[in-house]
């Protein structure tokens, strides 16, 4: 009969069986395991007394593995994973970047890592991204009409596929009533992040910033797709200054710019839903907009979207 390990509930048949007065091969007949599996689990897990106990054979054996060599990560590859933590990248990308540069670990190692710091006091979990973000309900109050608005339908077909270089997604990110918004914008192919503080979320101060973060690559901006918010009334100065076309997402189809929704997420990592935006300085939001422009991206081979941005830039 083969060798194979005991798992928790055979450890707690053994206990019954013992109690019975059954010998160590009629156990293991029933448990379908060599007599001398049964005869060792209880030589080394009992207590001094002889007696078996179930929960105390669990948690040594446990203990084992843990410290066995195949479970022992290097302290290099450790120090990699918690500076990878330190940057707010996922565990996904921390395992991605780790297998190119030589430090390979896998992600549920990591997340395992982290749970066991948190066990012990630990802070590595506030590195990681908190739970799902809950979108609030729409009010029923008076719907803004975009003048001259042209729907997601008319977009050339070429943006759908993130091919070509240049075709942008907008959007604001709210803090504290009353303090100030952030304008996002994030271009589709390279995944590069700008952000913004704006003093309120109006049309004026949204297209300044618009126009002000495009400015400098508008030579690369082909197309901006927006949502539906009053914000972007107005798109057609923006779009005459950066000479470009503005498209509007369909109501409550988020998924129709989810590069960009899936930014402004990792943007929570930075600053919280709630902070009163008057606390944030420009230097924090540039900051912010740093890191994650060097975050690895899963999606360019966990590439980093500033160094793809500046090739492409650079190629086109």
């Amino acid at each position: 009969m083969s060798y194979k390990q005991l798992i928790e509930g055979q450890r707690y048949q053994i206990e019954a069986y013992l109690r019975e007065g059954f010998s160590y091969r009629e156990i293991g007949k029933r448990l379908c395991v060599s007599h001398s599996t049964i005869s060792r689990e209880v030589r080394r897990n009992r207590l001094r007394d002889s007696h078996y106990l179930p929960e105390l054979a669990q948690s040594k054996t446990r203990r084992r593995r843990c410290q066995a060599a195949k479970y022992q990560v290097p302290a290099l590859t450790i120090g990699f994973v918690e500076y990878g933590l330190s940057q707010k990248w996922s565990p996904e990308q921390i395992a991605g970047v780790g297998k190119i540069v030589g430090y390979p670990v896998s992600h549920e190692w990591i997340y395992g890592y982290v749970q066991r710091d948190k066990s012990v006091g630990g802070k590595l979990y506030k590195q990681l991204r908190q739970g799902r973000r809950k979108y609030r309900k729409g009010s029923r109050a008076k719907r803004v009409i975009i003048p001259n608005r042209v729907g997601i339908e008319c977009r050339p077909a070429i943006v759908d596929e993130k091919e070509r270089f240049g075709d942008w997604e907008v959007d604001t990110v709210l803090g504290k009533h009353g303090t100030g918004a952030i304008v996002s914008l994030v271009e589709r192919k390279s995944k590069l992040y700008l952000i913004r503080k704006v003093p309120a979320k109006s049309a004026a101060d949204v297209g300044r910033a618009m126009v002000g973060m495009l400015w400098r690559y508008r030579s690369h901006v082909h197309t901006i797709t927006a949502d539906n918010g009053g914000e972007f009334c107005g798109h057609e100065q923006v779009a005459e200054k950066l000479k470009t076309d503005i498209y509007f997402a369909n109501p409550y189809s988020s998924w129709e710019r989810g590069l960009n929704e899936n930014f402004n997420g990792l943007l929570r990592q930075y600053i919280k839903k709630g902070t009163d935006l008057r606390t944030v300085t420009n230097e924090q939001v540039a900051d912010t907009q740093r890191a994650l422009n060097l975050r690895p991206r899963k999606c360019l081979g966990y590439r980093q979207p500033l160094v793809v941005f500046n090739e492409l830039r650079s190629a086109a």
